[in-house]
């Protein structure tokens, strides 16, 4: 297998193993997060020009996504942790 072909292996492997990703608005976002009883959310930043704040939490089976120009505030009650880098496929 060429060099080109194995890393083209390797990126639908990853897309595969990524699952279901869903794209939200930061309110719908801290709606999700209300209906979780003990809430996880992955902070990192990211942006070329601008800083963009995103996140990621899980819910029934899904993974909820959403980035904002400004950090989201949290109730004490969720747990956070801080990711070098959110990486989403597409």
């Amino acid at each position: 297998m060429s060099s080109a072909a194995a890393a083209q292996a390797a990126i639908a492997q990853a897309i595969k193993a990524s699952g279901v990703l869903v794209k939200v608005s930061p309110e719908d976002f801290n709606n999700i997060l209300r209906k979780v009883e003990k809430p996880l959310v992955i902070c990192s930043t990211g942006g070329f020009i601008r800083t963009n704040y995103q996140y990621l939490t899980s819910y029934k089976g899904f993974a909820f996504y959403t980035q904002c120009p400004v950090p989201l505030e949290f109730s004490p009650k969720i747990e956070i942790i801080i990711a070098n880098k959110i990486w989403i496929p597409g």
